[in-house]
């Protein structure tokens, strides 16, 4: 460790600063030197994030939320929506929204070939395999209402937060950016008019150590200010048996400054500044354990034996973690991502104005071994060939105010994002080698005799001669034989009864010439040149020179796309009455995106054989495919008009029960397959084709028609959210690695039946002839319950049961047949989409003694069942069901002023894989295709991309909150002197100078009495 962060970390500790999450009644209290505070409804960093903070992490209805843009409380709201609390998200240990997983039963995160650029988040079972930036993301990821390019770049340190908000199912009314399958919302602490500072170090095993500090406070009546910084370095996990080096490491620091503005009542401006560096070799596999299968069972594995009589290093003991890296080739993950953002509100009086505008940019640098072994395969070279950077800018404008029983919000959104990506991927000093390899253990090539990986080019030369000469024998033998048949039938004293038989005699022989004469023309070409069999003699026989064509191929492609996003949207709640509301949304949303390819780099075997007789061979000179002329220039441009929305209709039977129904229609934007590999090629494995454009690598946008029913039940110290769910996507888009390339392809459903054509393994056969549907259906429950059995202890627990299943009778995006790849998808579960998934978590901290000390007991656990890790569904990539629990025990000072705690992840180091894929180029086949009896033998061996093994540390927290000076004790002013006073002649007392009532009148005289009659 430097000596540096030894030296920062005791500075920390010695100033006694506060913890990473603000503390949160101390939030919620008023400030006596703190400037009016703006009341947002609509904003991400009005004052409904600081009454989260401070909430009870077990009470549903205790939660402040915004994720109808309004401040409520979580049990109000009629959506499907999660919402993990500062104070949780400290007691877990989270600090990137990959720890989410253990706190969201819907939602599950992971990545694949780099954190940074193939991160991916799923919920319900739906998500999109990042590794192709041209794929939007299915769940979108925003931090402080800016959203987030790919879910890649929101894999970092995160800083200190208020919560995090997770939004299942389509979103587009309320949000910037469209999203199909949800949205993950990070809201981060705010600047305060109170001043704080406080501090954070861990340290742990694989030399963990990560630091985290900041500072907030008032630089005026009106203006306050907030710093945060991490710094985090960890070993990696995987060891590299070549070099000894640690990959999958982490080393990386994010800084984050925001000033907040408030003047009045009527106004608040928050801008917020922040910059992350990552300097990491991420990432790395293992490999699974290598069998081939065949029609008896498992067999020993012909390809890893193979590989290792070349030198190859095969770990197939997945979980001993350790890799073998081509010398000179590393896993360079390089990020600089950073960005500004600014964020308005103004109560106008008839309704609220909230701006919010923001530029981001993430240059993601790469490199990688990508055969993931240690012969010299494939590669991409780090010196920032392979890149991929995103510049985006973006503005959204609300509007939301009351009118009678009217809660109605419009809005205007505008997103502009330049997106450039680089790749460098090229053939590596064992290329020749290998492919001669896998030639030889094809048995439709015929060369298995000649086998020989101790040979130089894995080819016995001289069993290759010994098979030519006896093929010419064989074939002078059969020309004898046809010559002396033809003899007998010429002669005239042959008898007619025995001419049949002869025919028959002569057919056989001719056919088998033909046969011996296609083998030795074969043999002839592969060991043209014995000195260099194999491909190097293909290459000769075309007029290559030299002894290896693939030396010092490779491609440069480059990538410029720009999309402009630009959407109008409203979100209104209508109260019908106190206990029934209905919520109208709509959206329309105009996507504009503009391609600009510019693809070097030639590869003159594959174009020579791609145009001669021996095109069947050219599949594997094609990895990469050559370009006609050795380049390839085009531009494109597509443009798309979408209408999406929401209904819902809620009722509150009573103050603590709150149930909906909703319908939505959620939109993801088509775009384009950022993979050279997806052009039009000769026979589909070739050369590019000349007529291939851009065109040709669109894909349509994705689709998703939602039904919920849900209630929320809001009792006192007991809180049930309940939600069932249909999701129907069309034109679903799938993005499969195919062990070479990368294949997008939209995914719909036939309503005809397709008698299995879509289970095959040919690409042309099972079109749709009828109408088309949703090819991913999603239908589910999920169950979230919060209690507070008793004082200091509380208890979480989710579970979800999530049928995402492809339909059956699969077809493409206007009907045509799918991919020969895809033929194990129909009727089963989509990649990563657990039947059942739980999650559960008790948090208690009694206290302990008088003092405000208090404990801290805490455990999470994540349980999935068994599902299937890979996008094209090869049984070989199914994980079994898991648990994965996590610890934490601790002591906490008088208001969090300090904490000591000790904790766990994956407690009981529990082995799973996050994604397995195929090994590129060692082997083919899957179990289930010799199974359907499409081939005798898969040898395909296949990686993993491991999850994280148990960790284990210390934290150590300080705040310092410096007290404020009391105010002046009261003082009663002194009595005033009694007044002047006077004596009424009715006795009465009054002041003087007052006048005395006046006497009462006296009565007047009695009448006189009446006067007699005469009479």
């Amino acid at each position: 460790m430097r000596k540096s962060v030894w030296l920062l970390s005791a500075g920390l500790l010695a100033l006694s600063v506060p913890a990473h999450a603000q503390d949160a009644q101390e939030a919620a209290r008023p400030q006596p030197d703190s400037a009016p505070q703006t009341e947002s409804a609509s904003s991400q960093t009005g004052s409904g994030g600081d009454q989260t903070s401070g909430q009870p992490e077990v009470s549903s209805g205790d939660i402040i939320i915004t994720a109808n843009r309004r401040n409520e409380a979580l049990s109000d709201v009629p959506i499907a929506v999660s919402a993990v609390t500062s104070e949780t998200l400290e007691n877990s240990g989270a600090s990137d929204i990959r720890q989410l997983t253990q706190l969201s039963p819907s939602l599950l995160v992971s990545s694949t070939s780099s954190e940074a650029g193939a991160g991916v988040a799923r919920i319900r079972g739906i998500g999109t395999v990042g590794d192709n930036p041209g794929l939007e993301a299915s769940v979108g990821v925003f931090i402080d209402g800016v959203y987030r390019s790919r879910t890649g770049v929101g894999l970092t340190e995160l800083g200190a937060l208020d919560r995090i908000e997770v939004l299942r199912g389509p979103q587009g009314t309320l949000f910037g950016r469209n999203t199909s399958a949800g949205l993950i919302h990070v809201i981060t602490a705010r600047p305060r008019f109170a001043t704080e500072a406080y501090g954070q170090l861990d340290i742990g095993n694989y030399d963990l150590r990560r630091i985290e500090a900041g500072a907030t406070g008032a630089l005026s009546s009106s203006l306050a200010a907030r710093l945060d910084g991490v710094y985090m370095t960890r070993d990696g996990f995987l060891k590299d048996v070549i070099s000894s080096r640690d990959i999958n490491d982490r080393d990386r620091w994010m800084l984050r400054g925001q000033t907040l503005f408030q003047p009045n009542d009527n106004l608040s401006v928050r801008l917020i500044a922040d910059y992350a560096k990552r300097d990491e070799e991420c990432c790395g596999a293992t490999y699974l354990e290598a069998n081939d299968f065949t029609a008896d069972g498992r067999q020993p594995s012909a390809f890893a034996g193979v590989l290792r009589a070349l030198g190859g290093i095969i770990n197939d003991d997945t979980f001993n973690r350790e890799t073998a890296i081509t010398p000179g080739r590393s896993y360079r993950s390089d990020v600089d991502d950073g960005g500004l953002s600014g964020e308005v509100v103004y109560d106008a009086g008839f309704g609220e104005l909230t701006s919010i505008t923001a530029y981001r940019y993430n240059k993601f640098v790469r490199g990688q071994d990508a055969d993931f072994n240690n012969l010299d395969i494939l590669y991409r070279d780090d010196g920032g060939g392979a890149s991929t950077r995103f510049k985006t800018f973006t503005q959204e404008l609300r509007l939301q105010g009351n009118s009678g029983r009217l809660d109605w919000l419009v809005g205007g959104y505008y997103a502009n994002e330049k997106l450039r990506v680089r790749d460098n991927l090229a053939y590596g000093e064992d290329y020749l080698r290998l492919i001669n390899c896998v030639a030889a253990l094809n048995p439709a090539a015929g060369l298995g005799f000649a086998l020989d990986p101790a040979s130089p080019l894995c080819l016995n030369p001289a069993a290759l001669a010994g098979a030519q000469g006896q093929l010419a024998a064989g074939i002078g033998q059969v020309r004898a034989g046809i010559a002396q048949i033809q003899a007998a039938l010429a002669n005239p004293a042959t008898p007619p009864a025995a001419i049949p038989g002869l025919q028959a005699q002569l057919a056989g022989l001719q056919t088998t010439l033909a046969t011996l004469v296609g083998q030795a023309t074969t043999l002839g070409i592969v060991n043209a040149n014995p000195a260099n069999p194999g491909f190097g003699s293909i290459a000769n026989v075309l007029g290559l020179a030299g002894n290896n064509p693939f030396t010092g191929i490779g491609f440069d492609d480059t990538y410029n796309q720009t999309s402009n996003n630009f959407a109008l949207f409203t979100h209104n709640i209508f109260a019908v009455t106190e206990q029934i509301d209905i919520t109208a949304g709509a959206r329309y949303t105009r996507e504009k995106k503009r391609l600009r390819a510019d693809l070097q780099g030639d590869n003159p075997f594959c174009n020579a054989i791609a145009a001669s007789p021996l095109a069947g061979f050219q599949q594997l000179p094609c990895v990469l495919p050559g370009l006609p002329g050795g380049s390839f220039v085009d531009k494109d441009s597509k443009t798309e008009n979408k209408l999406s929305g929401t209904v819902v209709l809620s009722f509150k039977p009573t103050p603590d029960l709150l149930t909906y129904a909703s319908y939505s229609r959620g939109y993801k934007a088509g775009g384009y397959n950022l993979d050279r590999q997806a052009l039009p090629r000769s026979g589909n494995t070739g050369a590019v084709l000349p007529t291939a454009t851009l065109n040709d690598q669109e894909f349509d946008p994705e689709i998703v028609d939602a039904v919920e029913l849900g209630a929320k039940y809001n009792g006192r110290g007991f809180d049930v959210n309940v939600a069932a769910f249909q999701q129907l996507f069309d034109d679903f888009q799938l993005n499969l690695f195919n062990g070479i390339a990368f294949e997008v392809e939209n995914v719909n459903s036939c309503s005809e039946d397709l008698s299995g054509a879509d289970s095959d393994v040919s690409g042309a056969t099972g079109a749709c002839d009828g109408k088309l549907r949703s090819g991913v259906r999603s239908r589910g429950v999920e169950v979230e319950v919060f209690a507070r059995p008793m004082q200091d202890l509380s208890v979480n627990f989710g579970t979800t049961y999530a049928n995402t299943r492809y339909r059956n009778n699969l077809v493409g995006a206007s009907g045509e047949p799918t991919s020969s790849q895809l033929f194990q998808l129909p009727g089963r579960r989509i990649s990563n989409s657990a039947e059942w998934t739980s999650t559960g978590a008790v948090t208690w901290t009694p206290p302990i003694g008088g003092s405000g000390i208090r404990g801290l007991v805490y455990f999470d656990a994540r349980y999935m069942s068994d599902y299937n890790t890979g996008s094209d569904l090869d049984i070989e990539k199914v994980q079994d069901g898991y648990t994965v629990v996590n610890g934490r025990l601790g002591i906490r000072g008088p208001s969090d002023m300090w904490a000591v705690e000790l904790w766990a992840r994956n407690l009981f180091d529990k082995d799973y894989v996050q994604v397995a894929f195929d090994a590129p180029l060692q082997g083919s086949g899957t179990t289930r295709g010799v199974e359907q009896g499409f081939y005798p033998r898969s040898t395909q061996l296949f990686g993993a991309f491991l999850a994280e093994p148990r960790t284990f540390g210390v934290t150590l927290r300080a705040r310092m909150a410096p007290a404020r000076a009391a105010p002046p004790a009261f003082v009663a002013p002194p009595a005033p002197p009694p007044p002047a006073m006077q004596t009424c002649p009715d006795g009465t007392m009054i002041t003087a100078g007052a006048a005395c009532p006046m006497a009462p009148m006296a009565p007047p005289p009695p009448p006189p009495p009446p006067v007699g009659e005469r009479g």
